[in-house]
């Protein structure tokens, strides 16, 4: 049987390290240390209005431990409707939290928008910003470049408190690619380096509920631009509207399954990362959906490579809960590299991507 695959990995560049899709789709947990979040708001805020930090560095081991690539740490909501706080408060929820989870080793994002909270999480030990307003003050390209930080730059029409208010767009999916790579060529005019920015479509960010369809549908726009993308569709209205439209009104933590259809279709139309509320069940549509989308054949069998190349997979061992690396062999070493950077190498069918096996890849004309 052979079969053909376009998947072909990308890299994103942080603070200390390189993120790689080469086995797996990458899993953001959303860690929110607020009162007024849309879906887990209050849940780390204790009775006196104060960050409940050992529980909030609690779920943050629990995300990592369930899988995580990164943990999004946000002390202020932008959830439609919101209004912000100030730096001071911000800083007072998240900075404990970031400098204990960086510590023990994980890749923390920072959700903020401020560049004194930027600061703060950078010297804390965060790898990412995440800004919902793309970079839009200049200070935080600067601090980003000098720090060498992965960003997330996501779009947003207007500002969370009004950004419901009636959003028009002449086309939603141009005009947010449009937006976003102005963005990432402005940052880079400040200094970020493109192989450091992810961009971020912003669903539910000043779109209808048509306009946030359009988008996942036609998200391979967005991944074309040539950037790593991310998807946070998790438990959003969005998929409220849906399940209401179809009999079934959930409340946004029963969401949870609905979200897993954003994720498949996200995968299938190339997302780098998805931002989730819970990594479980994420990863398993994640995982489910980066098999059939790099269309991996049984070990042993036939696969069609670049320009009548073929493949043979075969297992070197067969660790049951392992993942899957496939190694480009061949007997000429430059068509070996030829072929990993034509997207040969690197699927991951099953199981846990932190303790990966190995195939090998024996090349062939």
């Amino acid at each position: 049987m052979e079969q053909a695959t376009s998947f072909a990995p990308v890299t994103w560049r942080l603070r200390s390290r390189t993120l790689s899709t080469h086995d797996h789709t990458l899993i953001m947990g959303v860690l929110n240390v607020t009162p007024d979040s849309f879906s887990d708001g209050g849940q780390f805020i204790t009775d006196a209005g104060a960050a409940d930090l050992e529980a909030a560095i609690g779920h943050g081991f629990a995300l990592w431990e369930s899988g995580a690539d990164l943990v999004d740490v946000g002390g202020e909501s932008t959830r439609p409707g919101s209004h912000g706080v100030d730096e001071a408060t911000e800083l007072a929820r998240i900075l404990p939290v970031v400098r204990e989870l960086a510590a023990s080793g994980m890749v923390i994002s920072v959700d903020t928008s401020k560049p004194g909270v930027a600061e703060a999480a950078i010297e804390a030990g965060a790898e990412v910003i995440n800004d919902v307003t793309a970079l839009g003050d200049p200070a935080m390209s600067r601090l980003c470049a000098d720090a060498e930080v992965g960003v997330v730059l996501m779009h947003m029409k207007g500002r969370p408190e009004t950004m419901q208010d009636d959003p028009q767009y002449d086309d939603v999916v141009a005009d947010v690619r449009d937006f976003l790579v102005a963005a990432a060529e402005e940052a880079g005019a400040g200094g970020v380096s493109s192989e450091r920015v992810c961009l971020d479509p912003g669903i539910g960010f000043g779109k209808t509920h048509h306009h946030n369809l359009q988008l996942l549908a036609h998200l391979d726009t967005l991944v074309a631009a040539g950037f790593p993308v991310m998807v946070g569709a998790s438990r959003k209205g969005l998929l409220g509207k849906i399940l209401e439209h179809a009999g079934h009104p959930t409340p946004a933590p029963g969401r949870d399954p609905a979200t897993g259809a954003t994720i498949a279709l996200a995968v299938a139309k190339g997302a780098a990362v998805v931002r989730v509320h819970d990594v479980p069940s994420a990863l398993q549509a994640a995982r489910t959906a980066d098999a059939i989308g790099r269309m991996v054949p049984a070990h042993g069998r036939m696969m069609s490579g670049h320009r009548g190349w073929r493949v043979t997979v075969e297992a070197l061992d067969s660790d049951p809960v392992g993942g899957v690396w496939l190694e480009v062999r061949s007997s000429d070493p430059a068509e070996a590299i030829k072929l990993r950077a034509l997207g040969f190498a690197g699927f991951l069918v099953a199981g846990d991507h932190h303790r990966p096996h190995h195939l090998s890849m024996t090349v062939s004309p």
